[in-house]
């Protein structure tokens, strides 16, 4: 009996007590928010960048898909974001998604590129707690002036290949 106790203390305690703790170098979720000035739902020379758009990292339950953690950021005048997330999400989806933007002419979100997946767990061989994420629109109300030209280099583009 002594003896199956001293096993549980040596080995099971030290596992519960650090999976109770939160990790000590926190995951970076870190990426960009665009404006999609011709609409096309990805990047173009005339894309920018949103300063001040709200963003956030949402992890849910794999099975119910009820909501577990959420935390918001913003970006900064670069549009890009960096959010600090100290819990291990190993058996959870999480994602960064759009909240809101700063420039109401381009508020929409675009369809498809309003989240991207996020990998918060050490548990997948993944060494740094930087975590990249896809860069995410909002589109322009309208297109601008000179979409038309960009669109039609990529068009040239593809008939060469």
């Amino acid at each position: 009996m002594a003896r199956a106790l001293l096993i549980f203390a040596l080995c099971v305690l030290p596992a519960l007590i650090s999976a109770a703790r939160p990790a000590k170098n926190p995951y970076q979720v870190v990426g960009r928010v665009y404006c999609d000035t011709c609409r096309c739902g990805y990047e173009t020379p005339k894309t920018t960048s949103i300063a001040g758009a709200k963003v956030k990292v949402e992890c849910r339950n794999r099975q119910s898909m009820e909501l577990v953690y959420s935390k918001e950021g913003k970006t900064d005048s670069e549009g890009k974001y960096s959010i600090s997330v100290t819990e291990d999400h190993e058996d959870q989806v999480c994602d960064a998604l759009l909240v809101s933007s700063s420039q109401p002419d381009c508020a929409k979100l675009s369809m498809g590129r309003e989240r991207a997946r996020v990998i918060l767990t050490n548990s997948n061989g993944i060494a740094s707690t930087t975590r990249y994420v896809n860069a995410m629109l909002f589109e322009k109300d309208e297109a601008e002036a000179g979409c038309a030209e960009v669109l039609k280099l990529y068009q040239e583009n593809e008939e060469d290949m």
